[in-house]
């Protein structure tokens, strides 16, 4: 249950500079900066918020199959001014991104129908030769891609599997006492090096969470009240920066309101079903979809047999094309009568993170300051040569 798109820093740097000075600093008015405020020499990228902007450099990664590494000189890692660069590579990065949007405005009336991942679909280079392998193979089937066909298969509605979701976590009475709970455990990702560092979990009825991950370099945490949210990352272009209105929310407070499922039935709007079965893994599930209240759109995968959440998988706007962030829920545990899942896996454009929980507690009192607005993360100094 993390909303955060990520926080690869180099990666950040594809088509910018090094960080301006803003980056040090908290964002006023809970607004977020632009990328051309927060980063130096951006031509093409401008009047975007930094976090469309990181999940931008996410899209190409993806898109090309590469890291940031690419598209900069070697020297980059070393000495991030280096990023500042402008070699080759950066100069046809953004003439890929004129021509993706001159198609796109003369062909498709401005709508994001071509964009790198067409031509590139994770390789360096685009293929001009068709693949007979493809063409008289079986590709594996991606999940993530099904969608509802001109005839929706028929099968349960969501109503229905959202309550044999809600029986199969703890039923409805037991469920619906639960008011707040908290969690401890490991954290592993890009900003922790892959290694498994302290976090924990706060969440309370109906819809605030707040995660703190206590890495090398500091501590990164996450806040939702409810209505608003932040993120105070050491790992990030700016210490505190808010949540953007719109994907970003939603994604926080859908996060909050599936540790107290009683209610998941009101957690999303236009709710459909008729989706063809699928797999994870070797896991038959059943796929419905709903929306966020700042229109996100959003599947959740539940296992046909055992009736739980197996994953989610939402979508995140770019400047260049639309990202897909994935939640896989595994290891459910019984906690007094309600099954929890005691392992997620965050895996998106940026990166993939993993958290594995220890402990839970329910019940518990909740400190109100937990889902405050916290201060600006502050780099550790112990560790600041390991940035």
């Amino acid at each position: 249950m993390n909303w955060k798109r990520g926080s690869l820093l180099v990666g950040a740097m594809v088509i910018a500079g090094p960080f301006r000075e803003l980056a040090a600093q908290p964002v006023a008015a809970d607004k977020q900066p632009l990328a051309e405020d927060v980063f130096k020499n951006v031509q093409v990228l401008k009047g975007i918020p930094v976090s469309e902007f990181m999940a931008t450099m996410g899209f190409f990664s993806a898109s090309v199959g590469l890291n940031c590494v690419y598209c900069h000189v070697a020297e980059s890692l070393q000495d991030w001014q280096k990023f500042a660069d402008d070699v080759p590579r950066k100069r046809i990065a953004r003439t890929m991104i004129q021509m993706v949007n001159t198609i796109n405005k003369n062909n498709f009336g401005g709508r994001r129908v071509i964009t790198c991942y067409s031509c590139h679909h994770g390789n360096e280079r685009p293929k001009d030769v068709p693949s007979l392998a493809i063409q008289y193979g079986t590709p594996e089937e991606d999940p993530n891609e099904i969608e509802i066909p001109p005839q929706a298969v028929n099968g349960p509605s969501a109503d229905q599997i959202l309550d044999q979701f809600v029986a199969a976590a703890g039923g409805s009475v037991r469920l619906s006492a639960l008011t707040s709970l908290t969690a401890k455990g490991t954290y592993e990702g890009y900003d922790s090096y892959h290694e498994k560092v302290p976090f924990e979990l706060y969440a309370k009825a109906p819809a605030q969470i707040a995660t703190v991950i206590h890495t090398q370099n500091g501590d990164n945490t996450t806040v939702f009240d409810g209505d608003r949210g932040w993120v105070a990352s050491t790992n990030n272009p700016v210490l505190l920066l808010p949540l953007a209105p719109g994907e970003e929310v939603d994604a926080a407070r859908l996060d909050a309101q599936l540790w107290f499922p009683a209610q998941i039935k009101q957690a999303l709007g236009q709710w459909r079903s008729g989706f063809p079965i699928t797999t994870i893994g070797d896991s038959d599930v059943q796929v419905i979809q709903g929306r966020g209240a700042g229109n996100t759109r959003i599947k959740l995968y539940f296992d046909q047999k055992t009736g739980l959440l197996m994953r989610q998988l939402r979508y995140s706007a770019t400047a260049v094309g639309t990202n897909p962030i994935q939640i896989d829920y595994a290891d459910y545990r019984d906690v007094h009568g309600v099954k929890r899942p005691f392992r997620w896996i965050v895996t998106w454009t940026n990166g993939q993170s993993t958290y594995q929980v220890n402990q839970f507690q329910d019940g518990v009192a909740i400190d109100a300051q937990k889902f405050r607005k916290p201060a600006p993360a502050v780099l550790a100094p112990a560790k600041a040569v390991a940035r």
